[in-house]
């Protein structure tokens, strides 16, 4: 049976989620899209718990620990994965200064 990571969030990722979530629902007045959104990335990370580490490293300027990213839609998920933990650290919009975000 493959290994099942456990999954962590930071609350950074938290409150980038929910500031991205907010925009589209209320912003943008698209309650819809906020919802498929949430939905593709609750799957994208769900399909990674299986392997986080089985994909390419990300090396943040500044950082010497690996990070991983997750591309939904126009959006960037980053993480680290330790022992049998993945942890979600930052979720961008991908034309943002990423390298700063991190």
């Amino acid at each position: 049976m493959m290994q099942r990571y456990k999954l962590y969030t930071l609350p950074i990722f938290e409150n980038d989620l929910i500031e991205i979530l907010d925009y589209i629902a209320f912003t943008l007045e698209n309650p819809t899209a906020s919802d498929q959104l949430l939905n593709e990335i609750k799957d994208a990370v769900d399909k990674r718990l299986s392997a986080p580490s089985a994909f390419e490293k990300y090396y943040p300027k500044g950082l010497n620990e690996p990070h991983y990213r997750i591309r939904v839609k126009n959006y960037l998920i980053f993480y680290v994965v330790a022992d049998d933990v993945m942890e979600l650290r930052r979720i961008v919009y991908n034309k943002r200064d990423v390298e700063n975000l991190i």
